[in-house]
């Protein structure tokens, strides 16, 4: 069955260019107040350390897994809620909430209470990219969707970088005009400055937010699926999340499975708690351990469920042998970024001797810069070579390894801060040139609905994968080296590339998901219906 046979007599008015790009522009703002909020921590971490006795396994943790941990989790639920509610709403809300809790973070005075609101970050954070992405999918048509979804993500580094620089300017101008805590406006010292200046004004973006037009699903095909009721979208949130938090899930396996999706479910959480408990006895950091386990639980169990209550959404995601491989693929070129795109601004700290203002202000301007004109000419790149072959979205990401290599290594091991920095810059430019594809691969290989939860599925993996192992990864190796009596910076140098590694399975499975890609787009509407999916 071809798509024209399945396009409605009147199929849904394609939305105008002109206001798509004004969404695509609100949007790529949301994401920029999305990486200011959660980047910012990066520069503090030399101050964070000093004043909340903190390691760098334990920055890499408040970071990585404490925010990605909850983010994932919530990202499902919350990835789900777009594919039925407005997501327009969904976004100002979730943006409104991640914001308070950022500026909330200015008030910690332990790693358990900044540990908290990092939590809060994450979750209110978890809103954002699922319905974003759909929203997009509905604004621009598959021929320029890559494009699109990678200027959305440039906010990643737009906002990586203004929080790398804002953070660095605030926290060495605060300290230096007020050296004497009791004498500072309202006792507060500069990390805490940073998350106030960062955080209060994502309150007032999340208006302007409210008053996008909410586009109609499968606008830009052509493609709507059969008629649905609308939704109450906190009864529906409730039980989404009771498919999801530890306790409640399997409450709901036992009324859609019985007792053979209990005993399922019990068997993966075992596995889960093994895996942990190994983890904590071989590297120590329980929290770390033991977080990541009840994530994957958590993921492992609403995956359960999903396959009773949306067997179609199921089967065409995680029955995908190109979006799985794909997107596990992607999530280790993720690892690479995160990891040591949050390590950077201390590196050049510890081994050059810069300050954090400097090294906030040339290495913000480079994520900024070449973050956004990598990830953007990365989605150009990718729609051009798509127009020609089928297999473009995942070979993106296995050149983008492979040009990333290079300057990655170079900015590890130069003795001139300069060469350093050039290095940053071109690691910076090339490194996101992947994101559009991932995006466009999940999406291509789904019917219209289910493109927030294909997209919640790609932030898992790479959330899961990339942000709480590549920064914490880091911090672990660099605190071992430097228990065996490496000097601090040579121990960071040596984590980071190490780090480098994990671009040989991101190549690995992304030659996996090639292999399959094909055949899956060109049967996508013939997987829907034989799923039971309505078209």
């Amino acid at each position: 069955m071809s798509e024209a046979q399945i396009e409605t007599p009147q199929a849904p008015a394609k939305p105008s260019r002109a206001y798509a790009n004004y969404v695509l522009a609100v949007l790529v703002l949301v994401y920029v107040f999305n990486f200011i909020d959660r980047q910012i921590l990066s520069i503090l971490a030399e101050d964070l350390k000093a004043d909340l006795g903190l390691t760098d396994a334990s920055i890499g943790f408040l970071y990585g897994t404490a925010f990605a941990v909850f983010y994932a989790i919530f990202g499902i639920p919350l990835g789900r809620l777009a594919d039925v509610w407005v997501r327009k709403s969904l976004i100002s809300i979730g943006l409104f909430f991640w914001s308070a809790m950022t500026a909330l973070s200015g008030t910690a005075g332990s790693f358990g209470s900044l540990a908290a609101y990092r939590i809060g970050v994450g979750i209110g954070e978890s809103s954002a990219s699922p319905a974003a992405f759909s929203m997009l999918g509905d604004y621009f048509p598959p021929r320029l969707r890559a494009t699109a979804v990678s200027i959305y993500s440039s906010g990643v580094y737009i906002g990586s970088g203004i929080g790398i620089f804002l953070g660095g300017l605030i926290v060495d101008n605060w300290n230096e005009s007020f050296p004497d805590r009791a004498q500072a406006p309202f006792g507060l010292v500069g990390w805490q400055a940073a998350f106030f200046a960062v955080g209060i004004p994502g309150l007032l973006m999340s208006l302007w937010v409210w008053t996008l037009r909410e586009p109609v699903r499968g606008a830009s095909e052509g493609i709507v699926n059969k008629k649905t009721p609308p939704v109450s979208p906190v009864p529906f949130l409730l039980k989404e999340m009771a498919a999801v938090l530890p306790g409640f899930a399997l409450i709901n396996l036992v009324r859609l499975g019985g007792s053979a999706a209990v005993v399922r479910n019990l068997a993966i959480g075992g596995a889960c708690a093994l895996g942990a408990w190994g983890l904590i006895v071989l590297l120590g950091t329980p929290a770390q351990w033991i977080a990541l386990a009840i994530g994957l639980y958590s993921f492992f169990s609403w995956l359960q469920g999903l396959a009773y209550t949306d067997r179609p959404a199921f089967t065409m995601i995680y029955k995908s042998r190109a979006i799985v491989y794909g997107m596990v693929g992607f999530a280790w070129l993720a690892f690479v970024g995160y990891g040591i795109g949050f390590w950077a601004p201390p590196y050049f700290q510890r081994v050059h001797g810069v300050s954090a203002s400097q090294a906030g202000t040339i290495l913000g301007l480079s994520a900024a810069i070449g973050g956004w004109l990598g990830v953007s000419l990365g989605g150009i790149f990718s729609d051009l070579l798509r127009q020609r072959h089928p297999k473009a979205r995942p070979w993106m990401g296995i050149v983008t390894a492979l040009l990333s290599i290079p300057s990655g290594y170079l900015l590890v091991t130069a003795e001139s801060v300069n060469t350093a920095y050039v290095a940053n810059f071109f690691f910076q430019l090339l490194s996101p040139m992947w994101i559009g594809s991932a995006v466009a691969l999940s999406n291509e290989l789904v019917m219209p609905r289910m493109r927030a939860s294909a997209s919640a599925f790609y932030i898992l993996a790479v959330t899961f994968i990339g942000l709480a192992l590549g920064p914490y990864t880091i911090g672990q190796i660099s605190d071992r080296l430097s228990v065996s009596g490496r000097g601090s910076g040579d121990a960071l140098a040596s984590a980071l590339l190490a780090s480098l590694l994990a671009y040989g399975l991101a190549i690995a499975f992304l030659f996996l998901s090639s292999r399959s890609v094909v055949d899956e787009e060109e049967n996508r509407l013939a997987r829907a219906e034989a799923a039971g999916e309505g078209v």
